[in-house]
């Protein structure tokens, strides 16, 4: 099942409680303080796991608890620290604070580990606070809490090309012809109900990844169909391959359509670099050709059930994904 988004909440540990010891010396006074510090919480950390495509595992789990420190001891001995405890996501998800909205971490490939809740300080044990005044102290401090949080974890998949069209425009077919991914495919509207990743592989042995997103219909921004859920994804790539069925009325109008929701939901995705593709020619007569040929000089037709001019297609994209 994929799932892109989850809450969570994590908690650093506290710092373990400072001593308050005397030394059992003959001739000294009370002995003399040996109280230790205590040991440091432990914090907690995101990191990337890149066999990670999915945010499955934190629907079922939720909380997440580092160790805290150990309580200082006699003789001068600090307590342990606390274990620091690593959550794993998958590469390109977003760790924001639920209670302010900000964002901690963006979990990018070859992103490091990243401290999303710090762990207490340990506290004093009474030999620091000895001095020429007080030769025996009974003080000690606590240990501090350590940070507790309510984390949003939200997935936007890594994808150099991403595939944009209403419901039955035929991107799951053309992620199939183009690439190993093996999405369902059926004759009837959101047959695809996640994004779908296949990698294209050219002749000179380079690859890129190619996301299938599902079904934008009018109104997805605002989470209307299933667009508002994925929409998100949208905004990693680098190009837009819009899809339009060319046996609709106005192929035209749905191209606008589609450009309208992405620039509701976020105006950038209007800078990517972008491709349209007329699908199902197929089904068209000469006569029909020769119509759409009107619509515009940079619209390609293609039929991925064919495979006509689908050569041409990643020709272009590779041009614009690796700026040939």
């Amino acid at each position: 099942m994929f799932v892109d988004y989850a809450e969570i909440e994590v908690k650093a540990g506290d710092g373990g409680d400072g001593c308050v010891s005397f030394r059992r010396e003959k001739y000294v006074p009370k002995g003399g303080p040996d109280g230790g510090d205590g040991g440091k919480g432990g914090n907690v950390l995101v990191a990337i796991d890149e066999n990670m495509s999915t945010l499955l595992d934190f629907r079922y789990r939720k909380v997440f608890r580092a160790d805290s420190g150990g309580r200082g001891g006699k003789r001068n001995r600090s307590g342990r620290d606390g274990q620091d405890l690593v959550i794993y996501l998958p590469p390109g998800t977003l760790v924001k604070d639920s209670q302010t909205g900000g964002l901690i971490a963006d979990l990018k490939p070859g992103c490091k580990p990243v401290i999303v809740a710090c762990g207490g300080a340990g506290g004093k044990g009474n030999t620091r606070f000895k001095s020429s005044v007080n030769q025996a102290p009974l003080k000690a401090t606590e240990g501090e809490k350590g940070e507790h949080k309510i984390l949003e974890l939200e997935l936007k998949l890594i994808a150099d090309v991403g595939l944009v069209g209403f419901p039955n425009a035929g991107k799951s077919t053309l992620l199939t012809r183009i690439s190993d991914a093996r999405p369902k495919i059926a004759s009837y509207p959101y047959t695809t109900l996640v994004p779908n990743l296949g990698i294209v592989r050219t002749a000179d042995y380079r690859s890129y990844v190619v996301a299938d997103i599902p079904g934008v219909i009018e109104g997805a921004h605002r989470g209307k169909g299933l667009g508002f859920d994925f929409l998100r994804h949208i905004q990693r790539t680098r190009v837009l391959v819009f899809l339009i069925e060319c046996t609709v009325d106005d192929p035209l109008m749905q191209y606008n359509m589609l450009k309208a929701e992405l620039g509701l939901f976020d105006v950038a995705l209007l800078d990517k670099p972008a491709v349209v593709a007329l699908n199902k020619i197929d089904l068209l007569n000469k006569r029909e050709r020769e119509k759409l040929d009107s619509l515009d000089d940079n619209w390609l037709m293609i039929s991925c059930l064919s495979g006509e001019n689908l050569d041409v297609l990643l020709e272009i994209i590779t041009k614009i994904v690796f700026g040939d």
